[in-house]
């Protein structure tokens, strides 16, 4: 059976994600209704769609209100940290499952455990997709048996540019001329000090140890193309170190490629699930 799909926020990913339903990439899914706050995004995403003629809305007070909602079975959220704050509850409570790609908006623990107590009692269910990284699964499975968790991230400064960091501590990032790390501190800090640039530190501690210890290094390197996140981990199994260099987005150079895959092979698993692969 077909499942409806809504999507908020049409920027890089959700737009990757609209595409990928529109031709056929995603099977058992169609995109019935999209909404971004920024005057005619939604629109001018939707008029690109071919096998769909999703219904666009600028006001979420709208958008939830109106019988495409309703129709709706699962919301992707690729927008911001702020729209999680502001909307996943409301569409938790009416029993939509959802994709969240903004996962450092979960490092709020009340936000967390409301979102959960909700969808438990509501039927829903709460997607995190991996991301840029990878391990997940094998973090999972030791999460019990783990003393320290350290993730570095090395991007390029056009990455990482705009990021609430630099206002604080007025580093010019284009300014760096040699690989430079720039921000050690814990999970917590980093997806607020970085909110667009590293979600993977708050899905690594959701998998693992938890946001206060899980600790985060930011490395500035100006001659890297890619987007690089290195996680080790250590415990009484032993040690893992799992690498990944992503190249950015073609669209988006502050999203890797990789996270854009892992945002559609999530809702390809939610709409179809004859199989689970993984822990």
């Amino acid at each position: 059976m077909s499942k409806k799909v809504g999507i908020i926020g049409c920027g890089t990913i959700g737009s990757e994600l609209a595409f990928a339903v529109d031709e056929g990439k995603i099977k058992n899914a169609s995109i019935i209704s999209l909404f971004d706050a920024a005057d005619h995004a939604a629109l001018s995403l939707g008029s690109k769609l071919r096998s769909s003629n999703p219904r666009t809305f600028t006001d979420f007070s709208k958008f939830i209100a109106s019988s495409s909602f309703r129709d709706t079975d699962i919301i992707v959220e690729s927008a911001s940290q702020d729209a999680v704050n502001r909307f996943s509850k409301k569409i938790v409570e009416q029993g939509k499952s959802l994709i969240i790609m903004s996962v450092g908006a979960l490092a709020d623990p009340l936000l967390l455990s409301e979102l959960l107590n909700i969808a438990y009692h509501s039927s829903s269910r709460i997607y995190v997709p991996t991301g840029a990284i990878a391990g997940i699964d094998a973090i999972r499975s030791v999460r019990q048996l783990l003393d320290s968790v350290i993730l570095t991230t090395t991007k390029n400064p056009r990455a990482l540019a705009d990021a609430p960091f630099f206002n604080m501590t007025r580093i010019d990032v284009y300014a760096i001329t040699e690989k430079t790390i720039i921000y050690e501190g814990s999970a917590a800090d980093a997806v607020k000090q970085f909110p667009a640039n590293v979600n993977v530190a708050a899905i690594l501690s959701l998998a693992g140890i938890g946001i206060e210890r899980t600790k985060v290094k930011i490395i500035v390197d100006p001659y890297t193309s890619m987007n690089q996140h290195e996680i080790t981990a250590n415990g009484k199994f032993g040690e893992m170190i799992i690498s990944v260099r992503n190249i950015p987005s073609p669209t988006n150079p502050k999203t890797s490629f990789l996270a854009v895959l892992s945002a559609i092979e999530c809702l390809r698993s939610a709409c179809d699930d004859s199989i689970r692969i993984g822990t």
